[in-house]
C-alpha cells in the first residue's frame, strides 16, 4: 500500500493531523481511503487503533463516480510492535508500514532501520540511540 501511494493521489494533503505521540511509534500503517469529505477525522472501521489521517486542500476534487475523497489514514492493528513488541513484527514491519518520522503532507515516508526492527546503524550505535528489540 505504501509502495502503491503516488505521489500524485497526495498531491492535495496541506496538512496531516496525528492522533498520538508519532515519537513513541516504530512505524504506522498507511492507506488511501475513499472518505466523504477533505478535512476533519474520519470514521475508522478497521480492528486496532487510528493514529492519524491526512487532511486536503480545497483544490481537491471529488471522484466523479463516487464523489468521495482520497485521503491517506494512518493506523495499527492489535497485533503490531507498539503493542506486541515481541510479536510477529519485533524485527519486521508490514508491507504498508512506514517510519512516521518520515511522513509529511505530500510525501509518501518509508522504511527505516527503526521501523523495521534493527538492527541500529552505525550512526544510531554513534549517537547512543538504541532501537526497542
Amino acid at each position: 500500500m505504501s509502495s502503491l501511494i503516488t505521489e500524485d493521489e497526495i498531491s492535495h494533503e496541506t496538512e496531516l493531523v496525528w492522533l498520538e505521540d508519532i515519537d513513541s511509534l516504530d512505524y504506522v500503517r498507511q492507506s488511501l481511503d475513499r472518505l466523504p469529505t477533505r478535512k476533519g477525522r474520519p470514521a475508522y472501521h478497521r480492528d486496532g487503533r487510528m493514529v492519524g489521517y491526512a487532511i486536503l486542500g480545497s483544490d481537491a476534487k471529488p471522484s466523479r463516480a463516487s464523489g468521495t475523497f482520497r485521503r491517506r489514514v494512518f493506523w495499527l492493528l492489535p497485533h503490531d510492535r507498539d503493542i506486541e513488541p515481541d510479536g510477529l513484527y519485533a524485527r519486521s514491519a508490514p508491507a504498508e508500514a512506514v517510519d512516521p518520522r518520515t511522513l509529511q503532507p505530500r510525501v509518501k515516508g518509508y522504511k527505516t532501520e527503526r521501523s523495521e526492527g534493527g538492527p541500529p546503524s552505525s550512526a544510531m550505535q554513534e549517537l547512543g540511540i538504541t532501537l526497542p528489540l
